[in-house]
């Protein structure tokens, strides 16, 4: 099985949304956010729209929930199969915390999660395996 080389993205996906909630004891996570991926130079462009910050939040604290969705997201895409050239623009248009419940650890996960739905709006879900019969 052969793949093509292809460009992520292949086309602006905008308003990608994804939510990561962990609400199965202490500690608790929840990170909500919507996302643009467009087309741009190769590479990896990461830019906050939105930026009053969150009502009630020092500007510190929201940067740093900024860095780690940013950081993921160049982690998992730098993860996409070989052939793929990356060259996109993300652009994170907005957030949803919880005051005790938003972490790093949450935007981490939203990051990850929020490519895998672009590659997903992208060029559909991955395939599923088959299973052999003997």
């Amino acid at each position: 099985m052969t793949t093509e080389p292809r460009t992520f993205p292949p086309r602006p996906l905008r308003d990608v949304k994804a939510t990561y909630v962990r609400q199965g004891g202490c500690p608790s996570f929840f990170a909500q956010v919507v996302v643009d991926f467009e087309p741009w130079e190769q590479g990896v462009e990461f830019e906050v729209a939105d930026t009053r910050g969150v009502p009630g939040w020092p500007a510190e604290r929201v940067s740093e929930l900024h860095e780690a969705f940013g950081s993921s997201v160049r982690e998992e895409l730098a993860d996409l199969n070989p052939g793929t050239t990356v060259a996109v623009a993300v652009v994170l248009r907005s957030i949803k915390v919880r005051e005790v419940d938003s972490k790093s650890l949450a935007f981490r996960h939203a990051g990850r999660l929020a490519v895998r739905n672009a590659l997903v709006e992208a060029y559909g879900p991955p395939p599923c395996p088959r299973r052999s019969r003997t």
